[in-house]
């Protein structure tokens, strides 16, 4: 089966919503936990983040990918500048940006999360999300993308994955740049 990947957009939001479930994907996050400063993600409620990730699918630039298999909805990766995932890039986190890199640069962008359809984990779909999000990335201006994956995680189905199997950057050209905490590299895709 091949996968269509498309923007998150408002006309694509429903098939996001119906991708993440009543639930909001991981534990009622819809796809907030890089977007929003700790202390108000965890203020906000499961409806107000879903209302904040559908806000975004209306902003010119969108917060990520939608991976579609014979027209469902299978898989999301949220791609977007460094400077839209703020948790990303404060000095206590193993994402932050390498020492001289600024974080507000729009050439310098994170894929910070994926989330598969628990059917299709295990299926490597996000082998092509990925593809689809470095392509995304240098369409807007990425000069760089980086990704903060988990070398390991206990099985394929984890919803550990969420930021991403260090093997599929591996495969996809990304080196490791820094590695903070032991199995979390920061790992980098020069595009230009």
């Amino acid at each position: 089966m091949s996968l269509d990947v498309r923007p998150a957009t408002i006309e694509t939001w429903p098939a996001l919503k119906a991708l993440f479930g009543p639930q909001g994907a991981c534990y009622g996050c819809w796809c907030s936990y890089f977007r929003l400063e700790p202390k108000l993600r965890e203020a906000l409620g499961r409806d107000e983040k879903e209302a904040l990730l559908k806000q975004a699918t209306g902003e010119p630039l969108p917060p990520g990918l939608i991976g579609f298999e014979n027209g469902e909805p299978v898989g999301w990766v949220q791609i977007t500048p460094r400077a839209h995932v703020p948790r990303w890039n404060t000095s206590r986190t193993v994402s932050r940006p390498l020492e001289g890199d600024d974080p507000q640069d729009p050439g310098i962008w994170a894929i910070s999360c994926f989330f598969i359809a628990k059917r299709k984990r295990g299926e490597g779909l996000s082998h092509g999300l990925l593809e689809a999000a470095v392509a995304h990335a240098t369409a807007h201006g990425a000069r760089v993308v980086e990704a903060c994956p988990i070398v390991q995680a206990k099985h394929s189905k984890s919803v550990g994955l969420f930021v991403g199997a260090a093997s599929i950057f591996e495969r996809a050209g990304f080196a490791v740049a820094a590695e903070r905490k032991a199995g979390r590299p920061l790992m980098r895709k020069v595009l230009v």
